[in-house]
């Protein structure tokens, strides 16, 4: 089975001439399974129903706001949990299958460990809402060295744990390859460590999170060989600033990750 792809659209827009019915189209020619976005637009359904419009899936979006402030604080939990719970509705309504959560950055005097239980915490007041609705919240594993400098969830041991602490079907990782590669390497031996918590894969080229191609490090042929081997059925989004065409590179990054 090849791997389900999908893509962060607004990366892939014509900047000249932005109109996503032409580049959901495109896509789905392509062979893509989703699209998705981040913030909610105005236009948000919209946009759903132009991705449906063309098969596509809405694969995934923001499940609360503050990514440098998230779960790790206990102040937080009550503005997160309520976040998360209306962007668990809207996601139901519109057939989107993953909300994006975040652990927030280091607090001072909070060790990781002391983190994690407080990201479980938070996580474990929506995770029965998510589990009745069925919709992923996945926390996303980000690099703290060059992109978000003192986020928490920097380490997909570090991920799997919490999500053990909350110990939900629902609750699972975004799995950032691009981020991964900086942090801890060891990629494909660490996706198939703790892929029962994966519920949704990003890409990007290192260095500079720009194409997957030759000018990088990272070999995503293989990387995607070895999730297609697994029985992961959920998606893999590109989530690159192409330095390109953003026609050729959406279709060079299909190309490369359909060879699994």
């Amino acid at each position: 089975m090849r791997i389900k792809q999908s893509f962060c659209y607004p990366l892939f827009l014509d900047t000249e001439k932005p109109d996503v019915n032409e580049l959901f189209q495109r896509a789905a020619a392509t062979g893509y399974k989703a699209a998705e976005l981040w913030k909610r637009p105005d236009d948000f359904e919209e946009i759903v129903a132009t991705a449906h419009k063309h098969g596509l899936v809405v694969a995934s979006m923001l499940g609360h706001g503050t990514l440098p402030d998230g779960l790790n604080n206990p102040e937080n939990h009550d503005r997160i949990e309520a976040e998360l719970i209306e962007s668990i509705d809207i996601a139901v309504k519109n057939q989107v299958p993953g909300l994006i959560a975040f652990s927030g950055n280091r607090l001072d005097g909070q060790s990781d460990y002391e983190g994690a239980i407080e990201c479980a915490k938070g996580l474990r007041r929506v995770s029965a809402y998510a589990e009745k609705n069925n919709v992923n919240i996945n926390m996303e594993l980000l690099n703290s060295k060059v992109n978000h400098l003192g986020y928490q969830c920097d380490h997909s041991d570090w991920g799997a744990a919490m999500c053990e602490m909350v110990n939900s079907p629902r609750v699972k990782l975004l799995f950032d390859i691009y981020h991964m590669q900086i942090m801890e390497g060891d990629i494909i031996h660490n996706i198939q460590k703790i892929l029962p918590y994966i519920g949704h894969f990003h890409t990007a080229g290192n260095p500079g999170r720009n194409d997957m191609n030759d000018t990088q490090e990272i070999n995503y042929v293989g990387i995607c060989k070895a999730i297609a081997a697994t029985d992961y059925d959920l998606y893999l989004g590109h989530e690159f600033f192409t330095k390109g065409d953003r026609t050729d590179a959406l279709q060079e990054a299909f190309d490369i990750c359909n060879q699994g």
